[in-house]
């Protein structure tokens, strides 16, 4: 059975953290577009801080796992990015922004693989239920996108940043009120951490990580892209809300969808929706097209990402649950957003926004073969640590 009050603690984190995300993900890079910064400075700082999301996530966690102290530092790093982040608010400068942003992110990095590993452990033998939890991230997403984009439509657009204060203060605070761990402690970096380096292992986050990158576009320049077809702030933050709608009715489902398919098939769907997403958006002009292509983020982000954390829990030991959310976390969403964020920042201004859509269906084609070819290699097999993807 899992406990109430615990629950609805992780609920009110998640729909925090997400909500917070909704300001950041559609305004941030927009705002750095106002303040003068180039394609390139753009790509720079998201590629950074994706650089800085990998190392450091994965530093947490091991510290975490090691000492059993997830809790403390979960407390730690919820205040000490919320405290830096106030820095952004006295200066406009790409450099000091870049160190801002390195500091920033090495506190911020493991909030959201900590988050993970929490749910995991309360759901205890329900955690095909997980969408039901993490959905309230999404409701928060929503509401502040749809909210803020029509709110910056008659404020400056630099109000984006008081408000990303404003809610990771909320955060903060919330975060005393998280759960503690019940594991022992383990001797460091001890032998059941290679479990996490087996074959499927290793081709699951190789695939994961070309999913993530073929999304470099869309994070990093889906509202410049609208913003320069003519489209106005509200539309952007209705784009970016008719996605969270999507990925709601998924996460709400999700008990239903990963009792019935196995993981192997939910994740290869998810690559052929999100090359088949991307083309759309290389052609989209008008506004239907465009929204209905932001409904196919119900299975590029919401399947996907509710598939991957059901399957590293369950090749992660069970005393390094953390870890294996960070890596997973590090690979994914942090080089993969890295590498996509740095060539598509690259290429920005060379090929412009749409051209880079297609490169990313490309990339996501080949995500999935990859994946395939390693299911079809696993198929059968247990040996060297290999475990199934099976729902059971």
């Amino acid at each position: 059975m899992t406990s109430r009050r615990p629950l609805l603690a992780i609920r009110f984190q998640y729909f925090l953290y997400f909500g917070v995300l909704g300001i950041y993900l559609p305004y941030f890079n927009l705002y750095c577009y106002h303040l003068g910064f180039n394609g390139t400075q753009i790509g720079i700082l998201s590629a950074v801080r994706s650089v800085v999301m990998v190392i450091f996530s994965l530093a947490w966690g091991l510290l975490a796992d090691r000492f059993q102290r997830r809790w403390t530092i979960y407390i730690l790093c919820s205040a000490g990015s919320t405290l830096i982040w106030v820095f952004f608010l006295f200066t406009g400068d790409f450099w000091l922004m870049l160190v801002i942003t390195v500091a920033y992110v090495a506190f911020y990095a493991p909030i959201i693989s900590f988050l993970e590993a929490f749910t995991m452990d309360q759901l205890t033998n329900r955690k095909e239920i997980y969408g039901t939890v993490r959905v309230w991230g999404s409701i928060g997403f929503i509401l502040v996108v749809i909210g803020l984009g029509r709110a910056i439509d008659f404020f400056p657009i630099r109000l984006t940043i008081v408000l990303i204060l404003v809610g990771s203060m909320i955060q903060a605070a919330g975060a005393l009120w998280m759960p503690g761990s019940t594991f022992d402690r383990l001797p460091f970096l001890q032998p059941s951490f290679g479990e996490l380096l087996n074959r499927r292992v290793i081709f699951f986050l190789s695939s994961g990580f070309l999913m993530l990158v073929s999304h470099g576009a869309y994070y990093g320049f889906f509202s410049i892209h609208l913003e320069n077809l003519g489209y106005s702030r509200t539309f952007i933050g209705l784009a970016w809300a008719v996605a969270s709608l999507a990925e709601i009715f998924v996460m709400i489902k999700s008990g239903v969808i990963f009792k019935r398919y196995a993981l192997e098939k939910v994740l290869l769907f998810s690559f052929i929706v999100a090359a088949l997403r991307w083309i759309v958006l290389y052609f989209a002009r008008t506004p239907a097209l465009i929204l209905s292509s932001q409904a196919l983020h119900a299975v590029t982000y919401g399947t996907f990402h509710i598939a991957s954390i059901l399957c590293i829990d369950r090749l992660a030991p069970k005393q390094a649950k953390t870890v294996g959310q960070a890596v997973n976390n590090a690979v994914q969403y942090g080089l993969g957003l890295m590498v996509g964020f740095f060539i598509n920042g690259f290429l920005y201004e060379r090929i412009g926004s749409a051209a880079l859509f297609m490169m990313s269906a490309g990339i996501a084609t080949v995500g999935g073969m990859l994946f395939w070819s390693g299911t079809r290699l696993g198929a059968g097999r247990s040996d060297n640590g290999d475990k199934p993807l099976r729902n059971h």
